[in-house]
């Protein structure tokens, strides 16, 4: 009888050990998960100067793919076009930032005169809050006053503007450089990195597979980085020539900022209406005219935001707001401007990538907006019932 007893609670204790184990492996594997992402963070910030021009360049490369992919069928070869399209793009983005290097400087030097001028034309608004600020003086004044008068204060000497000014524009041309040649080899080498994948894998379905989901992946993300370069390009046209056309001072520098703001969804569009806004206040005496220049941008936003960009796209590829917000704030902390402006591509990138995979599609659907997750369940359910 006890010899049967403990044949029976031996499948028990063997079950609950394999549920020990599977549970402990389980654990094991988010851990060192997460030791990864840790390290991959801390990779991505400490050497940004070698990872930014590689993002940049697949991201570039991407978005330039649907052309060659086109002149190809008919019969150019990938490595030509991808030579003149890639030098196409660096002589244009040069001459943008040539054009643009003039007003630029001369915004950032007058820029104490447009912070006085426009603190006068909003005197009205600021004399309620006159009080406060006489009372922070006060407070400032008492507490100088109460510090030890024999305390020295000790000033580390910074670097000067033009020592700055020279060391950023040399990291911005060596990032540049790379950018290019990379893209340039990652275009003109065609189906190359198809090969490879395939020749990594043994059986011909596994091949067929990891073709399909290589192809679809790549086919959306450049045809939405494409078509998301040109419509914000468009946008910067509409939107330097309409300032030009309401006498604003330097449009081609508020319609490239239009351009490259757009990349950042709300955050862009606030900034540049924002910056024109104070500019037109400086600029214009009559205050209703002065109005007039961040309308136009307003306008030309919502038409983009609201019409263009889902008439074209679709809406499948919509992303979570919330997502959006914290992208943005991680990789602007981690590569600061271009970290930013790159942060919604890169989230569209994670997503496709996700609805791709089965295991990942409950990423991909946080990612997404919740209108859109929604349908998406709603047509599953719809044969069932």
């Amino acid at each position: 009888m006890s010899a049967k007893v403990a044949n029976s609670e031996t499948p028990g204790t063997a079950a609950e050990q394999r549920e020990l184990v599977i549970t402990a492996g389980r654990h094991l594997r988010l851990t060192l998960l997460g030791i990864f992402l840790i390290l991959l963070v801390y990779a991505l910030y400490f050497a940004r100067d070698f990872f930014m021009p590689v993002v940049l360049a697949f991201l570039l490369a991407l978005t330039l793919t649907p052309i060659v992919r086109f002149l190809r069928k008919r019969g150019v070869p990938s490595a030509l076009s991808a030579t003149l399209l890639v030098i196409v793009s660096a002589v244009t983005l040069t001459g943008i930032g040539y054009m643009m290097s003039g007003p630029v400087m001369e915004l950032v030097a007058d820029a104490p005169n447009i912070g006085r001028e426009l603190r006068e034309r909003l005197a009205e608004i600021r004399r309620p809050l006159d009080r406060v600020l006489k009372a922070s003086e006060q407070l400032d004044q008492v507490a100088e006053t109460a510090r030890d008068p024999n305390l020295q204060k000790v000033v580390v000497a910074q670097p000067g503007i033009i020592s700055r000014a020279a060391g950023n524009l040399l990291s911005a041309g060596t990032t540049m450089a790379i950018t290019f040649v990379l893209s340039l080899f990652v275009l003109a080498s065609g189906t190359m990195f198809y090969e490879k994948i395939i020749q990594s894998f043994a059986t011909l379905s596994d091949k067929k597979r990891a073709l399909r989901i290589v192809y679809d992946v790549e086919r959306e993300i450049s045809r939405y980085l494409f078509t998301v370069a040109l419509i914000n390009s468009c946008l910067g046209i509409a939107v330097g020539f309409g300032l030009w056309l309401l006498g604003m001072p330097n449009p081609l520098v508020w319609g490239v900022a239009a351009a490259l703001l757009n990349f950042l969804p709300y955050i862009g569009a606030l900034t540049t209406i924002v910056l024109v806004a104070v500019i037109s206040l400086v600029t214009f005496d009559n205050l209703g005219f002065a109005l007039l220049p961040p309308l136009y941008v307003l306008c030309c936003n919502i038409a983009e935001g609201q019409f263009v960009t889902p008439l074209i796209l679709g809406r499948r590829l919509e992303l979570n707001a919330v997502a959006i917000f914290i992208a943005v704030a991680f990789w602007s902390w981690l590569w600061g401007f271009v970290g930013a402006l790159i942060a919604v591509p890169l989230l569209v990138v994670i997503k496709v990538f996700c609805d791709n995979f089965e295991s990942l599609r409950h990423v991909g659907n946080f990612l997404g907006a919740q209108q859109i997750a929604e349908e998406e369940e709603e047509e599953e359910s719809a044969p069932a019932t």
